[in-house]
């Protein structure tokens, strides 16, 4: 079976603030997407987890784009735009889809 070469883009971010990543990445034409709850994690700040908190707005997401990387840049600037002032992290790997055309 024959595999395309494609981009994955991970972007954890305060959960507050998932609506308007969305709504940037929607903007800068990124056809779908997979958004997941971030349970915890250690990093600069520390270790923090979402137990025993009363709602979501100190908890992160995940959200997960595959995209062709002609589409590339555009997400990227799209998302720095929303985390250049919040909490958040991005990460870009390459990998490989059995139907390019979805993305």
């Amino acid at each position: 079976m024959q595999t395309h070469e494609a981009k994955r883009v991970e972007i954890t971010i305060e959960a507050p603030m998932e609506r308007r990543l969305v709504r940037a990445l929607k903007e800068a034409g990124v056809a779908g997407y997979t958004i997941l709850p971030v349970l915890g994690g250690y990093g600069r700040s520390g270790e923090w987890s979402r137990e025993g908190q009363v709602s979501r707005a100190g908890g992160m997401v995940c959200v997960i784009c595959i995209l062709s990387e002609d589409r590339l840049q555009p997400l990227l600037e799209a998302a720095f735009a929303v985390l250049e002032r919040h909490l958040g992290v991005v990460c870009v790997t390459d990998c490989e889809v059995l139907r390019p055309g979805r993305f």
